[in-house]
């Protein structure tokens, strides 16, 4: 059994103001088909626009709100709210927000960089 415990995860700071950390993923276990991290996100920030090759992703909001993006569609989410993010599908997040938002990413197969296509990439 693994258990990671969040308040002892690693945070890795992202470029665009964001911190990240993994909980069950690629770093923390041999786990390989799903993955599960925790990011938080400024008021003000937006996730830089990506995709993935080959995963898919969930993102749940937990507190917060925003405007999220994926492929031509944009809405406004707030907490409670899960968004689906199809593999290979151009996706962004801003925190349009006074707090920061909390958000669950659950990603299938697990996260890897390898497979995170940015914008200026593409």
């Amino acid at each position: 059994m693994i258990i990671v415990n969040r308040d002892s995860a690693a945070i890795i700071d992202t470029a665009h103001g964001s911190k990240i950390r993994p909980l069950i993923d690629r770093t923390t276990s041999n786990i390989t088909q799903c993955s599960l991290a925790e990011e938080t996100l400024p008021p003000g920030c937006t996730v830089t626009p990506h995709h993935h090759r080959e995963m898919e992703e969930v993102y749940y909001i937990v507190c917060g709100s925003g405007v999220m993006t994926v492929g031509d569609e944009t809405q406004t989410v707030r907490a409670g709210d899960s968004i689906y993010v199809p593999r290979g599908h151009r996706h962004t997040l801003t925190n349009t927000g006074a707090e920061p938002i909390k958000l669950i990413l659950v990603c299938g197969p697990a996260f890897s960089y390898e497979d995170q296509v940015f914008e200026s990439e593409s």
